[in-house]
């Protein structure tokens, strides 16, 4: 594990320098990678899986495999789009495997309502925005895993519709498709009134963050 001080001055560093001071010997730096793109991985696992735990076990089978192929990462592409590719590719595969063994609830609906992080000082601004907040998360994780996968990815994390296309290795005009039938599912109205709150949607931090990251460095420890 790297140095709290050297640590400290990667983060200033972008994704493609991690990268090769990672495979230069300097695996520890590793971590700073895990932790920028936690809360992106989380997010997009949880819109495919459907589930808290197995969507933070499809996150340390995602930065494992991704470790074990780095030297396939050329930069051609950034190592975020990358990276969430291969936690994709892991989230569908789990649910394949699920659907041979277990019956496939055809809505696929779910009211997973995760606790928000909110730093706002006022108690009755911040109750307004945490249950916008949960409103929102209800209403992506009611969506069909079609829509709710993409809607996760260009409205929740801001994504391009050209990101998200490749991520998901879908068309362009089928992800504006399925946003726009994804947001229609769940109401325009609730999408407009929810605003910038939505980024305080679905937080992946503390202890959950720690867990993950500490999962990952101990399966990479020879």
């Amino acid at each position: 594990m790297a140095s709290a001080a050297i640590l400290e001055r990667a983060r200033a560093w972008n994704d493609n320098e991690i990268v090769e001071r990672v495979k230069a010997g300097e695996t520890g730096l590793y971590e700073i990678l895990m932790r920028r793109y936690n809360q992106r991985l989380y997010r997009v696992a949880l819109a495919i899986v459907h589930d808290d735990a197995e969507a933070q076990d499809v996150m340390q089978d995602a930065y494992v495999r991704a470790y074990g192929h780095l030297e396939q990462f050329e930069g051609r592409a950034p190592f975020a789009a990358w990276l969430t590719r291969i936690a994709v590719n892991e989230a569908l595969a789990r649910v394949r495997l699920r659907r041979q063994s277990e019956p496939v609830d055809s809505s696929d609906e779910g009211g997973i309502l995760m606790q928000t992080a909110d730093t706002a000082p006022d108690p009755e601004e911040t109750a307004s925005r945490a249950e916008t907040a949960d409103l929102l998360e209800e209403a992506v994780m009611r969506l069909p895993r079609e829509y709710r996968a993409v809607v996760m990815l260009r409205d929740v994390e801001e994504m391009s519709t050209k990101e998200t296309a490749d991520v998901l290795d879908l068309s362009e005009q089928n992800v504006k498709v399925r946003l726009h039938r994804g947001r229609a599912m769940m109401r325009d109205w609730l999408l407009t009134r929810v605003g910038s709150s939505g980024k305080r949607a679905f937080p992946f931090m503390g202890e959950r963050c720690d867990r993950v990251v500490q999962g990952v460095l101990a399966r990479l420890t020879p």
